[in-house]
């Protein structure tokens, strides 16, 4: 069964700041939480899908456990070669049947990991949250993290008025990693998505329940969004997040944008790398 886009990890070095560029851009900002492993974290919500704007704030909290070994040290040990985007984690129904797969597959990083922290609704009240993960590994890609994630209080997660965005992004299109050589990655990620992957110009798509991920060559990937790619040293990267976008110009009227280098006004609109954190921010039209 094909697993749709859950979360992406932006790993930065600067939280603050990095909630203060989302909410520049448009975007509503969650407040900041705070993990028993000592990672901290803003979430930019959509329709069943999230960015996490994470750092690690309080490294002296890392244990021993999977979740300071596979979250807190493996972005820890990320943002010191910079910042950008560190894991892509799709939606789970049954996050041990996704484990026992992947260990079946030769993928698997972790049994399943639970942990539950408090939320709070938009007036302020709290609620109880709870995630449980199963990571996958290609090991030929050490700079990306990939996990499966059930909620089990969804519907103290999920609330509209946190998916409302000025800049009228409905919701998270795509994600792209950027590998030397593709077809070497074609099978982990058929398993770890579930889904076939159909050949485009320059790599693979993987088309999800909700969104898609493309697995591009450098050149592929320039071409297609007019940025070079990232730093492949140590093997693929996750690269850009696309975003539907339903009116392109309350995007570009967004004053903090003025003067942004890396800034390309057009069909899509993209921000590079020296701007974005790392990342690459591609916003298109919604279809």
């Amino acid at each position: 069964m094909a697993r749709g886009l859950d979360h992406i990890v932006h790993a930065v070095r600067d939280l603050d700041a990095a909630a203060a560029f989302y909410h520049g851009l448009g975007f509503t900002v969650g407040a900041r939480n705070r993990h028993p492993w000592g990672t901290h974290n803003h979430i930019v919500q959509f329709a069943g899908v999230f960015i996490e704007l994470l750092t690690l704030a309080e490294p002296d909290k890392l244990g021993s456990d999977g979740f300071s070994r596979l979250f807190g040290a493996y972005n820890r040990d990320f943002l010191k070669r910079g910042e950008g985007l560190s894991l892509l984690i799709l939606e789970s129904r049954d996050a041990a049947a996704d484990a026992a797969a992947f260990r079946v597959a030769g993928i698997a990083a972790s049994e399943v990991m639970r942990f539950e922290r408090e939320g709070r609704r938009p007036d302020g009240s709290a609620v109880k949250l709870g995630f449980s993960l199963a990571f996958a590994e290609d090991r030929a890609a050490p700079d990306i993290h990939f996990a499966t994630c059930q909620q089990h209080y969804p519907e103290n997660f999920w609330n509209p008025a946190f998916q409302k965005h000025t800049n009228s992004v409905t919701g998270i299109a795509g994600v792209v990693v950027v590998a030397a050589e593709p077809p070497r990655h074609l099978d982990f990620f058929e398993t770890f998505a579930g889904a076939a992957a159909a050949s485009v110009d320059g790599g693979f798509t993987f088309a999800t329940p909700r969104g898609s991920i493309d697995l591009l060559t450098p050149t592929a990937y320039t071409a297609r969004f007019g940025v070079a790619a990232p730093n492949l040293a140590r093997g693929p990267r996750l690269a850009a997040l696309r975003f539907a976008v339903a009116q392109p110009s309350l995007l570009q009227a967004a004053p903090e944008l003025a003067g942004m280098a890396g800034l390309y006004v057009g069909s899509p609109t993209v921000i590079g790398p020296p701007d974005a954190m790392g990342a690459t921010l591609v916003f298109e039209r919604a279809r």
